[in-house]
């Protein structure tokens, strides 16, 4: 039984609602309408749940709770009572992402029980493009192959652990992590740059909708950053997510990385919003 007249759990009844809430914001709800798409709302047995927030019978917010938890379209009352629903269930999610206000409120509320966390980036840019990118893309860079799996599940173990703080594969021995990439190689959504057996430059499109798809993992070789790897690279991603998936190209940042910024805007990546993440 929920302790707030404010929240209910959605169901498949309140599809066109959260779709039109989702729709408001293509770019910035990208991740959750890109698995509400896939799970359906009622979680289609993952484990996630999507909280409404109701006012006068209208939905006006929501929250994703899964894996993440993230606030969509959250004002101050509405994060005040995801918040207290948050405290009553206990913490079930390994990070929350949003809006930088609402997540920050969000986090302040459920800290005495939730807290404390590894790690917090307060700033994360959002950034978009949506037509050529101002460079030349890499030829090299191509779609991952199948029997290229066992090759690129390292390069994404390290760019998770080099982003993340820790390896992907501490819980289950990789198992979820290696399924997930495998996932992306299968659809067509893993790109890479390969080079006698060791991947050079790789990333992947995770969430996409029909309006806007979402990269993620970029990453080069240590050894060879520097070099012009993620620029050219990113271009050759941009042109195949443009031609073939959405017409709008969105990821986000952490603000302190000024090579990955720099070399974003050369791609021609304009910023469009800021989030923020809590990680457990």
């Amino acid at each position: 039984m929920l302790r707030t007249s404010a929240v209910r759990i959605l169901g498949e009844r309140d599809r066109e609602a959260v779709r039109e809430l989702l729709d408001a914001d293509p770019v910035g709800n990208v991740f959750v309408a890109s698995r509400l798409m896939t799970t359906g709302i009622s979680g289609g047995g993952v484990g996630a749940e999507v909280w409404g927030h109701m006012e006068r019978g209208r939905l006006t917010a929501l929250c994703y709770s899964g894996a993440n938890l993230v606030p969509v379209n959250a004002g101050p009352t509405a994060v005040r009572s995801f918040a207290d629903h948050a405290r009553w269930r206990g913490r079930r999610c390994s990070s929350i992402v949003g809006p930088v206000e609402a997540v920050n409120d969000f986090w302040q509320q459920v800290t005495p029980a939730w807290g404390p966390a590894r790690a917090i980036r307060a700033s994360q840019p959002v950034l978009e493009i949506d037509g050529p990118p101002a460079v030349e893309p890499d030829p090299l860079v191509r779609r991952v192959r199948i029997s290229e799996i066992n090759t690129l599940v390292p390069a994404c173990v390290a760019m998770f652990t080099e982003e993340v703080g820790v390896p992907p594969d501490s819980g289950d021995g990789g198992a979820l992590y290696r399924a997930r990439v495998e996932e992306l190689v299968r659809t067509g959504r893993a790109f890479a740059r390969i080079e006698n057996g060791r991947v050079v430059f790789k990333a992947e499109i995770g969430a996409v909708t029909q309006h806007v798809c979402q990269i993620q993992g970029v990453w080069v070789h240590p050894e060879l950053r520097g070099q012009g790897h993620s620029t050219a690279g990113m271009a050759a991603v941009v042109n195949y997510a443009l031609a073939e998936i959405a017409p709008r190209v969105t990821l986000y940042v952490n603000d302190f990385n000024t090579p990955a910024r720099a070399a974003y805007q050369r791609v021609g990546f304009r910023q469009v919003g800021e989030v923020m993440s809590v990680l457990f």
